[in-house]
């Protein structure tokens, strides 16, 4: 046996052939392996960082034995080097582990069978042999070069980037990007991946960095802290942020002098990276005014103000009419009565070329959209509807009869492009755009729907003030609103039909600053419920209970796709993090799965979206179902409000559980029942917007679990974080 010494131990030299992985750390290549070794009979365990590890595999290893209390000897991995199996044994096994798409246990023992020792040698020299083989055709054998090639490719390109500190998980996303160009890209500006691959952040490719010899203080990282910094505040909700304090945060963050930053920025403005406007009074030339815009948050504000002008001062292509005839008409034709305020929106709408309708749940916005719609569908107007989500839109097409599509899908994103197909040159073709949920829209997808409207259609933006802002840039509805400049209808009279919801009733006491009235009714089923308890682990296993006993057997619902939790915080015990991996164990215990980023996906598990993925137009916050796991394929896939669609295993970081949601997550969406955990140590979430927004969420049922103290608490916090935008002034001093 070889040995080799290393610092003040010797290294010894192993190698062996991969016969099954225990376990495997995409995030960092961790791998416990059973590994057999020429000469002895007992499998051996080995233990370390491999890249890729894959059953029939030949492992040249360095490293040392350890006797390990509960499994025994083990050898740990110091250096590894992976070569492709000799013999037909390890080439079937090797074949069998999904390595190729449309390569599975099956064909992998007829392609060994026809070709033997070859047969790595035929698929790298002479694929086209495979045709040989039956089953496999002249489609499935392009498949299978195309696949081969890749993953010699991405190996390669994997063994640089570990050896470099990146995941393993991110290797294939990383190739799919700069392709062969992969390395280059990587040791010339390893700062691109932080912008460019979704996943890595700044810390990693910052490690990357330093390990290729970048300085601490050169240009390229102190631009690219700069840009990183500025992106992670537009994360927070902020368009722009104060120079001074951006200043500051870099330099906490990067570590390096003032100086290098304050020339970083002058660096990325010239790049036209950046926008600095001074957006203090003309008096009052101080920094502390200067705000500091990505350039792309800087052109979208100044476009949404621009086009609010031409709105207002465009003619109005929806026909004039009699305001007061239309209303009784509407009135007496379908019996609808109307109430002052929703008389003076329906009046607004039709005489205003843009109206912003707002108010809480049960004050009729949808009953007076209604209203508006019948009359308008009179005029010959061609209508179009549209909300930021999936879930919101169809809401919009059940209450209305008319169609209305998310607004991704409504401007018809061209994924080759990277663009939206319609804008100012191929406009919206209608007379009255209706926007709902308007809370969730932010700076950028405002000015790109906007962009698209035609200057002479009506606009109106229907949705509730007192929630939670977008989860992207921007307080856009809340700006519109407090500008001045726009008409606005502020609806807060609850209907009667609506005064029989205690969800309602206690949405608004909460919203008004009161406390919620906890005492359910007794003659009837009620649809808000408090259950007091404070210790969080209870407070989980109450969660668990209410969620598969309590709830379906008292109301009837399901309790994956009827009951939704939402949590204020990710992290604790009740957060979502650990809710979703409990709820998974107690809801779906035991289905197909597969493991990848240290999670485990299971067939009939519940999934979010986590990033806009225009590609399969999937948006971040849809929720689906995991349908089927295919290992053959490397396929995973997923059903989203009835359309299925097909995952790529390297594709699964854009999906987390949800059992669980964060109620920013949630905004947009309503649930049959959600299930909301109030504990004092959320107590940096607790807002009265917070709870606000997670009430309204729930439909048919809303339980509260926690305590009075933490209820409390959120309702008497009115303080809404501070988003740093500047669109209300922008369209007071442009309309």
């Amino acid at each position: 046996m070889e040995n080799t010494r290393k610092g003040d131990h010797i290294d010894e030299y192993l190698q062996g052939q991969i016969e099954r992985i225990t376990y495997v750390n995409e995030d960092n290549g961790y791998t416990v392996a059973k590994v057999q070794v020429q000469g002895q009979r007992e499998l051996v365990t080995v233990i370390g960082n491999i890249v890729s590890p894959l059953p029939g595999q030949v492992l040249q290893m360095r490293g040392e034995w350890q006797n390990h209390p509960q499994y025994g000897p083990q050898f740990k991995i110091n250096y590894c080097n992976c070569k492709t199996p000799a013999n037909a044994s390890g080439i079937q096994k090797y074949l069998a582990s999904s390595l190729i798409k449309g390569v599975g246990p099956v064909m992998a023992k007829r392609i060994v069978k026809r070709f033997g020792e070859d047969t790595i040698q035929i698929l790298d020299q002479s694929p086209d042999k495979l045709v040989e083989v039956e089953g496999i055709g002249y489609k499935r054998i392009e498949m299978i070069k195309q696949a081969w090639q890749e993953q010699k490719e991405i190996r390669e390109v994997m063994l640089f980037l570990q050896a470099h500190g990146v995941s393993t998980t991110y290797a294939v996303k990383i190739f799919k990007t700069y392709g062969n160009d992969s390395i280059q890209v990587v040791q010339e500006n390893p700062y691109r991946l932080a912008t460019d691959i979704f996943g890595i952040g700044f810390v990693t490719a910052d490690q990357i960095a330093e390990k290729l010899g970048f300085e601490k203080e050169s240009e390229l990282r102190a631009r690219a802290g700069v840009l990183y910094v500025l992106n992670q505040t537009s994360e927070e909700g902020h368009v722009y942020y104060p120079y001074d304090l951006l200043v500051q945060k870099c330099m906490d963050m990067l570590d390096i002098r003032e100086q290098i930053i304050v020339d970083a920025i002058d660096t990325v403005v010239t790049e036209n990276r950046v926008v600095i406007e001074d957006i203090a009074p003309d008096d009052d030339k101080s920094n502390t005014h200067r705000a500091v815009f990505l350039t792309g948050f800087y052109y979208a504000e100044q476009s949404i103000a621009n086009k609010l002008n031409r709105f207002i001062n465009t003619f109005k292509s929806l026909r004039q009419v009699d305001t007061q005839k239309a209303i009784k008409w509407v009135q007496e034709k379908y019996s609808m009565q109307l109430a002052a305020k929703q008389v003076q929106a329906v009046t607004s709408a039709l005489r205003e070329k843009i109206l912003v309708i707002t108010g809480g749940p049960g004050t009729g916005k949808s009953f007076l959209l209604n209203a508006i719609l019948r009359i308008v569908s009179v005029l010959g107007a061609r209508v179009v509807l549209t909300a930021p989500t999936g879930r919101a839109a169809k809401r919009m097409n059940e209450s209305t009869g008319y169609t209305a599509k998310t607004i991704h899908r409504l401007l018809e994103f061209d994924f080759q492009k990277g663009s939206f197909k319609k804008n100012e040159q191929n406009p919206l073709e209608c007379d009255l755009l209706v926007v709902d949920e308007a809370s969730m829209v932010d700076t950028v997808l405002m000015h790109h729907l906007l962009k698209a409207v035609p200057d002479e259609a009506t606009l109106i933006i229907v949705g509730d003030v007192y929630q939670l802002p977008s989860v992207g840039a921007g307080n856009v509805l809340k700006d519109m609103i407090e500008s001045g400049k726009i008409p606005v209808i502020q609806l807060n009279e609850i209907f009667r039909q609506a005064r029989d919801s205690s969800i309602v009733l206690n949405a608004h006491r909460i919203n008004a600053g009161e406390f919620p009235n906890l005492s359910a009714r007794e003659d009837k089923l009620d649809d808000f419920y408090f259950v007091p308890q404070e210790d969080p682990e209870l407070v989980l296993d109450k969660i668990k209970y209410l969620c598969r006993e309590r709830i379906p057997k008292r109301f009837g619902l399901d309790p994956v796709k009827d009951v939704q939790i939402l949590s204020p915080m990710n992290k604790g015990v009740v957060g979502v993090n650990y809710l979703n991996q409990e709820m998974q164990k107690y809801l779906n215990p035991q289905s197909k799965e597969l493991s990848r980023g240290g999670r485990v996906f299971r067939v009939a598990d519940k999934v979010m979206q986590i990033k806009n993925n225009y590609e399969k137009e999937i948006y971040n916050g849809d929720i689906g179902k995991i349908v089927d796991i295919e290992e053959q394929d490397r396929e995973v896939l997923i059903e989203f409000d009835g359309k299925r669609i097909i995952y790529d295993y390297s594709e699964l970081d854009e999906l987390v559980h949800a059992y669980a949601v964060s109620i920013h997550k949630s905004q947009g969406s309503d649930f049959p029942a959600v299930i909301i955990p109030v504990l004092t140590q959320h107590y940096m979430m607790l807002q009265r917007n917070l709870i606000y927004t997670a009430i309204t969420r729930g439909r048919k049922l809303v339980v509260l679990i926690g305590t009075k103290k933490a209820l409390a608490m959120a309702i008497k916090n009115a303080q809404t974080q501070k988003r740093y935008t500047y669109l209300k002034e922008r369209i007071m001093h442009t309309v």
